[in-house]
């Protein structure tokens, strides 16, 4: 899953990615309107979690945008005001959820994995293989009943596995999803994570690598 945090307060912002990534999301931070924007435009984010009082381009103008372009991200609007009229102001706009500050993190993770269970198609709170789980809620994964103790990046490559319903997945795809923009697009690490899923997911093996396609379920 992988989530752009717009929010001016740099202590916030970065403290709301940390807390995201130990939730095995892969997250990008812009912190002003501006940045934003360019950045929701051009990757393709399963949520935008998005300060409304922002500089540069004003929360409800980069919604407003974001929308009237067609992007397929879910979007989260945050804000200081937490009045019924605020609420219905940020919704208006078209985003798909709205959190007053200050928030309970717990609440947070909560809304932007129900936000992303919605997008790219929607995908149900839990994914199954035969006998292999993957809660999306709660982040878990496991196989015959074993914990599968997955690190972020291989969780985030098998749920994506698992959603593309036996579609072959590239690995510039899954470097675009799971892992975020400081990301050297020349890596290997895509392969690499694979070979430790693998390694984790034991036998008989579950994914597959498909010639000059990617991998999948």
């Amino acid at each position: 899953m992988r989530v752009l945090v717009v929010e001016d307060d740099e202590e916030m912002a970065h403290a709301v990615a940390t807390g995201l990534r130990r939730a095995r999301m892969a997250v990008d931070v812009a912190l002003d309107g501006t940045g934003g924007l360019e950045r929701a435009l051009c990757t393709d984010y399963d949520v935008v979690v998005l300060d409304r009082d922002l500089p540069g381009t004003h929360g409800d103008d980069v919604c407003a945008e974001l929308i009237a372009a067609g992007c397929r991200s879910r979007i989260l609007m945050l804000t200081a005001a937490a009045t019924t009229e605020d609420l219905v102001d940020g919704l208006g706009l078209g985003a798909d959820d709205y959190l007053p500050k200050p928030f309970d993190f717990r609440a947070l993770v909560a809304r932007i994995g129900a936000l992303a269970r919605r997008a790219h198609p929607a995908v149900p709170p839990v994914l199954r293989h035969d006998d292999l789980v993957v809660d999306t809620a709660r982040r878990r994964a496991t196989r015959g009943g074993r914990p599968l103790g997955l690190a972020p990046k291989e969780f985030g490559v098998l749920e994506l596995l698992l959603a593309a319903g036996g579609r072959a997945v590239s690995a510039e795809e899954l470097l675009e999803r799971v892992w975020d923009e400081a990301t050297d697009p020349f890596t290997n690490a895509v392969k690499i994570t694979v070979s430790r899923l693998r390694a984790k997911l034991g036998d008989p093996p579950l994914v597959e690598t498909v010639a000059k396609s990617g991998y999948r379920i």
